[in-house]
């Protein structure tokens, strides 16, 4: 892994304070950008960067939503009292269920028919081959379908 590979992302909706503007990010992340399904398509030419942005957008709002399966437990005690904290906490809550709200109108606005190759790709990290074969599609088909979800979902995200 190099370090061209890795960037810090950060989200304009991960503010502490939405109502305030500036760089008062909640959290930052540093991702590898190789492991992206859709950073891996577009490197090789295969989507355009209106494309790339709107399915990294729809990534990093089913992460920041939290919608992924967990896979142990949770060790981390209760939520804070208010005195303790506790409003920040419930600001990190709204941004969570922001992210969960685009998310879902996002995949709406792909349609039913796009949305699941969405989902398999962007979200799953399933390859496309896998993704065609589990929704009984011909071979080669996932590549033409995924740029069609990747542009109603680049205009649900203004990034086309």
């Amino acid at each position: 892994m190099t370090a061209r590979h890795l960037t810090d992302c950060l989200h304009p909706d991960d503010r502490i304070d939405p109502a305030k503007s500036g760089p008062q990010t909640m959290r930052r992340v540093t991702m590898n950008l190789a492991e992206s399904p859709v950073q891996w398509l577009a490197s090789r030419g295969l989507l355009t960067e209106a494309q790339c942005r709107a399915g990294e957008r729809l990534r990093a709002d089913y992460e920041r939503a939290g919608l992924a399966a967990r896979v142990t437990m949770r060790w981390d005690a209760a939520p804070p009292a208010k005195s303790r904290g506790g409003a920040r906490a419930a600001d990190a809550s709204l941004a969570r269920i922001d992210a969960h709200r685009r998310f879902h109108a996002a995949l709406d606005a792909a349609g039913p028919g796009l949305a699941d190759i969405c989902w398999r790709v962007i979200c799953a990290g399933e390859g496309i081959a896998g993704a065609e074969k589990a929704m009984g599609w011909p071979t080669r088909s996932g590549k033409l379908v995924l740029g069609l979800a990747l542009d109603r979902l680049a205009r649900f995200y203004g990034t086309g």
